[in-house]
């Protein structure tokens, strides 16, 4: 099977921007500017980042078939002394790995090659790198049936990955719209199908940290992974047809409906999130004025289930200050205490009933 594959750029961008895809992207641009600027308004940027890539850790996971729970998510930011199920611990990874991302990004707004193999280290927990060795296949889950064969010579992989990295970073190789970029990143990341494992999850996560580059977003807060999965068929099959036919346009309009929607969703819920946070503030000053702090709420919205000791790092208290605190926010109905074996944590169900309802619609 021919294996061979073109560098970036594969086609005029009149072959990109048709009136469909310009019009299409016009939507979305505006859904991601409101994105960007309600982002903003909510005032510790750790609020966001902290709760919102978990929900794109799971999902992301998912379409890989890892599966874990909103549970056993948030408990494992708690027991990290503790040994995690498997699906657990790499959906946690995917999330450090985007934090990790953002962190290498925000200032320089480059993607090196270097942050996209760490990147991959972090998913997969190895420094295998960039494939070496022939054999890669990519097949039909319910027939086997071989349905792409990506580059397999490692000089062909290096030469691609060197290709994409180039255009990522330099606009004057190509002028097509930022967001039409994207999609063919994407499109192009996945078909060299650089690493032996986890190059979807990989090139989500590139996906995102691109927005940023281009400053579209300044916080890595639009996650697609569950517009994928709601739309698993779709993706792949536009994905496969632009290697068959050469046909851009579907996967276009596949990807930038993507954007437009998730940004929707992810405005409503922060949006929630603000509601919410101005509720426990306001609570929290009329019944317990003494302890009210702006980073007390933060810590209850930074940690979706928390404890003693982010309580004692976050405000700077004593031990018994912390529990103190943490009881009297359970008596007035903002927090929830369980046990786990001998230590108490503390949840906040409002939050965990917004973040797992809005993702669950």
């Amino acid at each position: 099977m021919n294996t061979t594959m073109d560098e970036l750029p594969l086609a005029n961008i009149e072959q990109w921007e048709t009136r469909a895809v310009l019009k299409k992207t016009a939507v979305a641009h505006r859904y991601l500017a409101e994105l960007k600027g309600v982002a903003e308004s909510i005032p510790n940027e750790a609020i966001l980042i902290n709760t919102l890539t978990l929900q794109e850790a799971k999902h992301s996971s998912e379409i890989e078939n890892i599966i874990t729970t909103h549970d056993e998510l948030f408990k494992a930011e708690l027991l990290t002394e503790t040994a995690l199920n498997p699906a657990t611990k790499e959906v946690q990874d995917y999330a450090i790995a985007l934090r990790q991302g953002f962190t290498l990004v925000r200032d320089s707004k480059i993607i090196r090659l270097s942050d996209i193999l760490a990147i991959q280290q972090t998913l997969e927990r190895n420094k295998a790198g960039l494939r070496k060795l022939p054999g890669t296949e990519l097949k039909n889950a319910q027939t086997a049936e071989i349905i792409y064969t990506p580059p397999q010579h490692p000089q062909d992989i290096e030469r691609l990955m060197d290709n994409l990295v180039q255009y990522i970073n330099d606009d004057q190789i190509c002028s097509a719209d930022p967001l039409v970029k994207m999609a063919i990143i994407h499109h192009q990341f996945e078909s060299i199908h650089p690493f032996y494992d986890g190059n979807g999850r990989t090139g989500r996560i590139i996906n995102m940290l691109y927005l940023v580059a281009q400053a579209l977003l300044d916080l890595p807060v639009l996650y697609l992974s569950r517009y994928l999965i709601e739309n698993k068929a779709d993706y792949y099959q536009h994905l496969q047809a632009v290697r068959d036919t050469g046909e851009w346009e579907p996967w276009l309009l596949y990807m930038l409906e993507g954007i437009a929607e998730t940004a929707r969703a992810t405005i409503e819920m922060i949006k929630s999130i603000k509601v919410l946070m101005r509720d426990f503030k306001k609570k929290i000053r009329n019944e317990l004025p003494k302890i009210y702090r702006q980073e007390l709420l933060n810590n209850l919205f930074n940690h979706p289930y928390t404890k003693i000791e982010f309580m004692m790092n976050d405000l700077n208290v004593t031990r018994l200050t912390a529990a103190k605190y943490l009881d009297q926010l359970v008596e007035i109905g903002l927090l929830h205490k369980e046990k786990i074996g001998r230590s108490n944590y503390y949840i906040n169900q409002q939050l965990v009933y917004l973040l797992i309802e809005r993702n669950e619609r």
